[in-house]
């Protein structure tokens, strides 16, 4: 099967990308755009690894096509990071200790953050839901 031309911005830089017509998102980011950061889970949208950003919203990359983020703004973990700062969420989790074997964070990180640009000062009930799409191992 031919390959498709998907261009996109990723983590705010434009990006053109080869990739098969039933690619998903999460395989364009990894294999593709080489951004390992983004972890796969559980490939049916249950675990929250695989969590990134389109058009500034969560969403499970092993759930939408890759051809789906055509001229879409993608942010992955790698692109929460601005300037060599990291976003306030991920500097907490490092101060508080968060961090264990790192395989749910990205997705967790992704969802919060996604929480508090819509709300900056949630609830804990809010921030429960905010990331109850997110399981750790």
């Amino acid at each position: 099967m031919p390959k498709m031309l998907l261009t996109c911005t990723i983590n705010g830089e434009p990006a053109e990308l080869l990739v098969q017509p039933y690619h998903t998102l999460l395989e364009a980011v990894r294999d593709v755009a080489r951004l390992t950061g983004t972890k796969e889970g559980c490939s049916t949208g249950d675990c929250g690894a695989c969590t990134v950003h389109l058009d500034g919203q969560p969403v499970a990359s092993c759930l939408i096509l890759a051809m789906q983020a055509r001229g879409r703004e993608v942010r992955t973990i790698e692109g929460l990071t601005t300037a060599g700062q990291m976003h306030p969420v991920q500097a907490a989790f490092v101060s508080h200790g968060v961090p264990q074997c790192g395989f749910c964070i990205p997705g967790v990180l992704m969802s919060a953050s996604a929480l508090l640009a819509d709300n900056p000062s949630p609830s804990e009930a809010e921030i429960r839901l905010g990331i109850a799409g997110n399981l750790c191992r």
